[in-house]
């Protein structure tokens, strides 16, 4: 009975009803505009450095993270792949042979990243068959051949078909030097590594730099990024811990998670803010609807109706136009953020500048985890039942004289 009475009550006043229910809907259609924003920036740069290319973890030969050079690489052994295999979660095993060369074109020479991929397990990581902007990606019979980074390629002003040759130190001090034609031009979103990449297959990079059957790294794809400490943990009781070192990419990329959690406290007292604003307006709606039915609550006292059920009746009341106002705010906040997850706003000028120097790709992703809807409509949820205890309060002090004049 109490429900169909506080049903009723909130339809009698529609105008008021609908200045309620818009305040809680903009409360929560702003929260989950700004927090979709902000997780999908992080996600973003995650992905972007992360998730396509350094992946989520890596195997390396014991201290190579501190020192790391190709005279601290390690055999790729079956032993290795049948430990890392017994860890479900892991879904794919990309050897890599990582060292640096000068790099040198027609005109220009640059200090550059030169990663020898197995092109078929590449695909799984960075994929670079995706990003190819010229050319074509590696084939089986291909051993003369490398995939420059855009940024790269201008630099150096090479085109598809021009020579790139490559002078470095091979394993143990020998030489590593050779020519090799440019495949393909490939594009990486974050333009740090797009400067400075070339791709080149695993064999030939072995070859180029002595270092036969070896490699730097075994980065690991894995089938739930979520689950990411879980694995970890399996890893290290799997792989042999005096032989190999098992990194997570919060160990690997540090200044990465810095940034971020920077950002966020940043981002924090900004939600903080706004979640003020508007619980000062969720509040001043309220405070207008129980003023206006001031003398409804004194008539209905003063015939006999007891303070708590009233004050239940309003708590109901507030409890479904706070319902409907969160339904309606992540209702239509889903279409638009999913419309801005699919085609992320695109910085221009200074902004994108800035962002490029800070090695950011320049764009602005949304993020549509549903934990974000879930979570902000609850805690808007709860500050307007919060709020709702004033006119609980209200009910209990009125004073019927006061109320009925």
């Amino acid at each position: 009975m109490y429900l169909k009475l506080a049903w009723r009550n909130i339809w009698r006043n529609k105008r008021r009803t609908v200045i309620t229910m818009v305040s809680i809907f903009f409360a929560v259609f702003l929260s989950v505009f700004m927090l979709s924003m902000q997780n999908g920036s992080y996600e973003n740069m995650i992905q972007n450095t992360v998730g396509s290319f350094t992946g989520y973890a890596q195997i390396h030969q014991k201290g190579y993270w501190n020192e790391q050079n190709i005279d601290n690489t390690f055999e790729w052994s079956n032993e290795l792949q049948q430990q890392v295999s017994k860890v479900t979660e892991v879904t794919q095993m990309v050897p890599r042979l990582e060292s640096y060369a000068l790099l040198s074109g027609k005109q220009k020479s640059k200090a550059g990243l030169v990663m020898g991929i197995d092109p078929a397990k590449e695909k799984a990581l960075s994929a670079p068959q995706k990003k190819l902007v010229e050319g074509k990606y590696f084939d089986k019979k291909d051993e003369r051949a490398v995939l420059v980074a855009q940024g790269l390629a201008q630099y150096l002003k090479l085109n598809v078909g021009d020579s790139l040759v490559l002078i470095g130190q091979g394993f143990q001090g020998q030489s590593a030097v050779d020519k090799f034609l440019v495949k393909g031009i490939v594009k990486f979103p974050a333009p740090d590594i797009n400067k400075s990449l070339v791709y080149v297959p695993l064999t030939t990079g072995q070859g180029l730099y002595a270092a036969e059957n070896r490699l730097t790294s075994l980065a690991l794809v894995l089938n739930q990024p979520k689950k990411l400490e879980e694995v970890m943990a399996a890893l290290r009781t799997k792989v042999d811990a005096k032989r190999y070192e098992v990194m997570s990419w919060k160990q690997m990329m540090p200044e990465l998670i810095q940034m971020i959690e920077a950002d966020g406290m940043g981002s924090y007292i900004t939600i903080g803010v706004l979640y003020m604003v508007v619980c000062f307006g969720i509040f001043g709606t309220i405070l207008m609807m129980t003023t206006e039915r001031r003398y409804e609550f004194g008539v209905l006292i003063g015939i006999g109706m007891k303070r708590l059920k009233l004050g239940m009746v309003v708590i109901l009341e507030m409890l479904i136009l706070a319902i409907l106002g969160v339904v309606l705010g992540a209702l239509v906040s889903s279409p638009l953020v999913a419309y801005f997850h699919a085609n992320p706003l695109k910085l221009t000028g200074n902004a994108a500048k800035t962002m490029v120097e800070m090695g950011i790709e320049p764009i602005i992703p949304f993020s549509t985890d549903p934990m974000i809807f879930v979570s902000q409509a609850g805690i808007i949820l709860g500050f307007t039942l919060f709020i709702s205890l004033y006119p609980l309060w209200f009910t209990q002090k009125i004073k019927l004289i006061d109320a009925l004049r």
